[in-house]
């Protein structure tokens, strides 16, 4: 391909994803929606054109889709407060993040091999996936919520997308070695898997804060970032959920006052590091931009609209869609007992995460996706739709007194003259 064509089509594309992005934030529309479809447009006409040689994209996407779900997790980690008054949060957010892809999961493979005829072993690890919130939509939509809600979206988002992983490739790891999915043997190991991340996440986050205040280089942010898909990387070889390991970086850095120890306080400039972790911060929210942008084009280059000539990817979507929101709203209706849907009941959209684990799919020697009534035309339209939901959930449409809740326990009336989509009346 020209070089002088490839240095007009990537900046363009992204001035366009810059555009969308501000559209997005206007009216809610998830920027990624309309990513994906210029992308399809762009393959339709590049199809038209004759040229129709893309099979880079097979590596391209997965690579660019894990340091997309990296930066994800780091950028959205950084920007949460930890204190004693947001445990209750965190803990709300882990749980409805816990239960809600349990349930999913449970749910969807008995309709997977009940209903769709698939094999056991295939419909667990097909329901998985379709399960996983997408915080690579989830937490760039949320900003139009009050910061209790757009707090609460940004922990069950994180979670599910670390809890999915883990499960996912627990489950992976049992099936291909023929093992019982549930046993004690297992279990066990999966647990002290978990605590020894915990324990290797907490030194790597240490040694990592200590490279940023002491690095003198005037390019330094870059190599943080490095390590840490580097990270992630190891933690991938061996199967490991590493995730755990970033999104604990992230929480430390920017809470580093909250969660030090006094005594450890003293020989560290937290004034100065402030400073830093914020440069640090916006580097990371511009590396997400530009990644995001061209993970979600190129998936949507990857699809060819001819392969959409039936109508059983999109009934297959829509009772998965339909599973999804009918569990959600079951969930916040018996926690918080308010049977009237809020915001938040509707924010549960799939993406980067699902795209990644099916494409992970194909490697495995006993599924064969391209022949399943699942496949990646049913994660599409699963995609789609959920964000489309989410998009109407979420809208106000009405200005006028709004119940604001605070800290999820104490609410006040007040009267409000701004933009609806500014405010929300729901309590979580």
């Amino acid at each position: 391909m020209d070089t002088l064509y490839i240095l007009f089509v990537l900046p363009l594309l992204i001035v366009f994803s810059y555009l969308f992005d501000s559209f997005s934030r206007k009216t809610k529309f998830p920027s990624v929606i309309l990513l994906m479809i210029t992308g399809i447009l762009f393959r339709f006409f590049t199809s038209f054109s004759g040229y129709d040689n893309f099979t880079f994209l097979d590596n391209l996407i997965p690579v660019l889709g894990t340091i997309g779900l990296i930066l994800i997790v780091l950028e959205g980690a950084i920007e949460l407060e930890i204190s004693r008054k947001k445990l209750p949060l965190i803990l709300k957010g882990f749980l409805a993040a816990f239960i809600i892809l349990a349930v999913n999961i449970f749910v969807l493979k008995w309709i997977f091999e009940n209903i769709f005829d698939l094999q056991n072993t295939v419909a667990a690890l097909f329901a998985i996936p379709l399960s996983i919130i997408s915080s690579a939509v989830a937490i760039p939509s949320a900003t139009g919520l009050i910061d209790y809600e757009r707090e609460f979206v940004i922990y069950e988002s994180t979670f599910s997308d670390i809890l999915g992983i883990m499960i996912f490739n627990y489950a992976l790891r049992q099936y291909e070695s023929k093992q019982a999915l549930i046993g004690v043997a297992p279990l066990v190991s999966l647990g002290l898997q978990i605590i020894g991340v915990i324990v290797i996440s907490l030194l790597i986050t240490y040694v990592l804060f200590k490279l940023i205040r002491q690095i003198d280089h005037h390019v330094k942010f870059f190599l943080i970032l490095a390590l840490l898909i580097l990270v992630y990387a190891f933690g991938k070889l061996f199967h490991l959920p590493a995730l755990v390991t970033i999104f604990i970086f992230g929480i430390f850095i920017s809470n580093a006052k909250n969660l030090l120890p006094k005594i450890f306080r003293n020989y560290i400039d937290l004034d100065n590091s402030k400073n830093e972790i914020h440069e640090f911060h916006i580097l990371t929210a511009e590396s997400t931009f530009l990644v995001r942008t061209f993970f979600f084009l190129f998936f949507g280059f990857s699809i060819k609209i001819s392969d959409f000539g039936s109508l059983t990817p999109l009934f297959s979507g829509i009772v998965i869609i339909l599973v999804m929101l009918f569990i959600r709203y079951l969930y916040f209706s018996f926690t918080t007992l308010k049977f009237k849907p809020n915001p938040i009941t509707y924010m549960s959209p799939r993406g980067l995460i699902s795209i990644l684990l099916f494409i992970q799919l194909k490697d495995v020697a006993f599924i064969n996706i391209e022949q399943s009534i699942i496949d990646e035309r049913t994660l599409l339209i699963v995609i789609l739709v959920s964000m489309l939901v989410m998009l109407g959930g979420t809208i106000k449409k009405q200005k006028g007194p709004n119940e604001i809740m605070i800290d999820n326990e104490e609410s006040v009336s007040v009267e409000m003259d701004v933009d609806p989509s500014e405010s929300s009346n729901n309590q979580i």
